[in-house]
């Protein structure tokens, strides 16, 4: 045994991980927060497939929950997120982001209404010095950290309402899009809130991680005639992109972690100038954010069209076939099945927006390498966003 085997951290197990082992094939395991996170179960594009066209399970049990509650609690949100939170209803979610001083984002996450004083925030990363510098000088405000308390499972594909459906969840048909429901099982308290990362129509249950078996084994077996199968980490990166969603270490670094300062990303550069509310009292990174908003951004992510099906991953952006002048770069890339295209989110400096752009996409082909110019188109709606995914009951299965 080495001395780095003593210090190396061991993945926690997830509160499906029974469950995950029997049906990871290839045993293919990474980590999120310290827990195991699956790259595939059995292969990528299956998985992909399972989502897009019956229904899929993705484990956030690793995704970082906070209870914050009191009377202080939404005042000292608002003052925390870009977003007015007084605007969000009881039983909704918002999505919602956060800066730095200077406007750098911190993180985006959700943020649950689920009472007139209480609120769950989640996030990918934890976020608990943050929260506790937010919470400064408010008396009437309790923040409890209970990422480890509730375990977490994704539902996401078309015919994901018909499983909970059949799993017993009455009414879950009527729940429309950010709303949350709650449902007795087994004594306690299931909640399901319509959300997720896929732009499907798609849940998320909630439950005391002790009944994370017994909601699995359920869903499960009502979801057997349904194609239910598990996805990992890479089906998740490839319909989240269709989506045109945002993935930290992809599209932005976080910026408590972040060295250089042009490394880092703000809501307008991220084209999430939106979620942004300059009507509210002060919050966090204000200023900052006033001033590039009469300035305009330097970069503005945008949704690329390539032509040719060479995915442009890791290809810089110019402003002419010549290729002599780069503006910009792209996150993440792909040949979409569904969409029958070849995308990606990029970089680009702001001023080149409504001129020309190409990609030089560099590829290889049986061990030799190649490189091809193609025209990149700017699309403003999101390349996947199917009219099930929004319907209010969803379709019958």
């Amino acid at each position: 045994m080495s001395k780095f085997d003593l210090i190396a951290e061991k993945p926690h197990p997830s509160h499906f991980q029974p469950r995950l082992d029997d049906l990871n094939v290839f045993d293919a395991w990474s980590s999120w927060n310290g827990y195991k996170l699956a790259d595939y179960f059995y292969d990528r594009e299956f998985e992909y497939f399972s989502v897009r066209n019956l229904c899929g399970t993705y484990d956030i049990c690793a995704m970082q929950k906070y209870f914050v509650s009191g009377p202080d609690a939404e005042t000292m949100l608002n003052r925390m997120v870009t977003r007015d939170v007084s605007k969000i209803r009881l039983n909704k979610v918002s999505y919602v982001v956060w800066c730095d001083d200077s406007g750098r984002l911190i993180d985006d996450g959700t943020i649950f209404r689920i009472a007139e004083d209480k609120f769950m925030l989640t996030c990918g990363s934890p976020c608990t010095a943050w929260l506790k510098m937010s919470s400064f000088s408010f008396n009437d405000l309790v923040v409890e950290d209970v990422s480890d308390d509730l375990a977490a499972l994704a539902l996401q594909g078309p015919t994901s309402c018909a499983v909970l459906k059949k799993m017993g969840l009455v009414g879950i048909e009527q729940t429309k899009p950010f709303g949350i429901q709650y449902f007795d099982f087994h004594g306690e308290q299931l909640m399901v809130s319509r959300t997720g990362f896929t732009g499907d129509l798609g849940y998320e249950l909630w439950i005391k991680a002790e009944l994370a078996l017994q909601m699995w084994d359920a869903l499960y077996e009502a979801g057997a005639d349904y194609g239910i199968h598990p996805f990992g980490e890479q089906a998740l990166n490839m319909v989240r992109l269709e989506a045109g969603f945002i993935m930290p270490g992809y599209e932005f670094n976080e910026a408590l972690k972040t060295v250089h300062f042009e490394h880092d990303q703000t809501p307008f550069e991220l084209n999430l100038g939106w979620l942004v509310d300059f009507k509210k009292p002060h919050f966090n990174g204000k200023t900052a954010l006033l001033q590039e908003f009469k300035r305009r951004s330097r970069y503005t992510l945008v949704k690329l069209d390539i032509e040719g099906n060479k995915p442009a991953v890791g290809s810089f952006i110019y402003d002419s076939e010549a290729c002599t002048h780069h503006v910009g770069y792209v996150t993440s890339g792909m040949w979409s099945p569904v969409v029958k295209a070849n995308i990606a989110l990029a970089m680009v400096e702001s001023p080149y927006l409504d001129g020309e752009l190409w990609a030089e996409i560099n590829y290889e082909k049986e061990l030799r390498h190649y490189s091809k110019i193609a025209r990149c188109q700017i699309k403003d709606k999101p390349f996947w966003a199917p009219a099930h995914a929004k319907a209010t009951p969803p379709s019958n299965f």
